[in-house]
């Protein structure tokens, strides 16, 4: 059965970003105009104040105009809903809100827009009720050898279905398991992410219809991360389900962060310096947590909590090793071309680096230390 939304609230959704964003755009011009009228540094006239005076007047209205528009049509929306119907979420709309919830994910969730992803199993596109009646209805045979995948950030699901072929299907089918897949707000703190998570696999093991012998986690970028963390708290909270994990595989995960992130820092940071670019800094502040915690791969809360996410700073994670009786593997990827050795200071895909997606980082004490034989890297492939 395909995944459907009321388009009231889709729309209502749409309208609130929409208002939002123009009252962004009205301050960020407001600020801007205000840095000409009135150059840093220099004193102002009496005719520049009250030019400042009209200006604010003027803008505040368009704020307070957008903002009342835009609750008088989600009024209306609510009215109509009922007559409204529903819309069937397909594949396109689905990757829509995927990447939308990838980069305004912790926006979405804080005002509780009704185009947030809420973390769910899924299987074949829909979601999944760990119960035995309902695994029963999605599983014609269901095994106790459980594959789990779990997508990065901006994608979903279906992300792991190239080309007809169904990577999680494939590799459950040659080993004897049963497939399910995760799906979530990618746009959330990776620690938000993780402990949802560390939940979700307590019912999944509890509830599963026969008793669960192994559980396998597939995980590809952003979602190394949020499993990585899901693993931290399941130990610290003695949880059931960490002991049937045995084996998890990393692809292409920024273990030690990405440098788009650290370089987006950077060119905010720089923004922020000069007076008349200063407005403009506000515009790299609206990447998501999730994008955020990218920067040096945040794990916990403790890693952003009480601390100004934007502020250019170094690497101040906690140190998280990888669990002592769960084999990790990890398959980093190179856009250049092979060589002999295994060199972890080849370029990397794109977005991740492979000393980053093999765990290397400069400080040993941040090492993840993967067993050499576990590790490989794709050459010339993209992330």
């Amino acid at each position: 059965m395909p995944n459907k939304i009321k388009i009231s609230l889709a729309l209502q959704g749409f309208t609130n970003i929409v208002t939002d964003t123009t009252i962004g755009i009205t301050e960020l011009v407001e600020t801007m105009h205000k840095q000409i009228s009135s150059p840093p540094f220099l004193p102002s006239s009496p005719i520049q104040e009250l030019t400042s005076s009209l200006t604010k007047f003027t803008y505040g209205n368009i704020k307070k105009t957008t903002h009342v528009v835009g609750k008088r049509i989600n009024k209306v929306l609510e009215k109509y809903a009922s007559v409204m119907g529903e819309i069937e979420l397909t594949n396109r709309r689905e990757n829509r809100q995927s990447f939308l919830n990838g980069v305004i994910g912790d926006y979405l969730e804080e005002n509780n827009n009704p185009l947030k992803i809420t973390m769910q199993f899924r299987y074949q596109g829909s979601s999944i009720f760990i119960n035995k009646e309902n695994l029963a209805k999605k599983y014609p045979v269901i095994k106790s050898k459980v594959l789990l995948m779990i997508h990065g950030l901006c994608l979903n699901d279906s992300h792991w279905n190239i080309n007809e072929h169904n990577h999680g299907e494939k590799l459950a089918k040659e080993l004897g398991f049963t497939p399910i897949y995760l799906y979530y707000n990618s746009g959330r703190h990776i620690s938000t992410n993780g402990q949802n998570l560390n939940e979700l696999l307590e019912e999944l093991v509890l509830g599963w219809s026969i008793p669960v012998e192994e559980l396998i986690i597939l995980t590809h970028s952003m979602g190394g991360l949020i499993s990585r963390s899901a693993i931290y708290y399941g130990e610290k909270q003695q949880k059931t389900w960490i002991k049937y994990l045995k084996k998890i595989f990393f692809l292409g995960t920024p273990h030690h962060g990405a440098p788009m992130e650290v370089i987006g820092n950077y060119f905010e940071t720089t923004l922020k310096i000069i007076p008349y670019t200063r407005p403009f800094a506000r515009l790299g502040r609206i990447r998501s947590a999730g994008v955020t915690d990218l920067r040096f791969g945040n794990l916990l809360d403790d890693d952003w909590e009480n601390r100004n996410r934007f502020k250019l700073e170094g690497d101040k994670r906690c140190s998280v090793p990888l669990p002592e009786k769960i084999e990790c593997y990890s398959i980093a990827a190179t856009v250049s071309k092979e060589t002999k050795v295994k060199n972890p200071k080849l370029k990397g895909d794109g977005l991740v680096e492979v000393a980053s997606a093999l765990g290397i980082h400069k400080n040993k004490n941040k090492n993840l230390n993967f067993k050499r034989k576990n590790t490989w890297i794709a050459y010339e492939n993209k992330h």
